[in-house]
């Protein structure tokens, strides 16, 4: 079967986020929020299974996103 999305019991049920219809948790691509505000999600949680740098680059553009909406701006690289 392989992986199918995350784990909703736990954190992902608590907080009530939002999912794709394959179980994803959603959030948008550029500011990487969910449906709940002030939380992220990005890489496999995210867009499910795939390679290690989309998770990466998702990473650091969601600490660059978190960053902003935290402060109001950034330092950290644009990618």
């Amino acid at each position: 079967m392989g992986y199918a999305h995350p784990v909703h019991a736990g954190l992902l049920e608590y907080l009530r986020v939002a999912f794709d219809p394959r179980g994803n948790v959603m959030a948008d691509e550029q500011g990487y929020q969910t449906s709940v505000r002030g939380v992220f999600a990005c890489g496999d949680v995210r867009r499910g299974q795939s390679l290690v740098v989309w998770a990466i680059r998702e990473g650091r553009q969601c600490a660059r996103a978190v960053d902003v909406w935290l402060s109001g701006s950034s330092d950290l690289p644009g990618i």
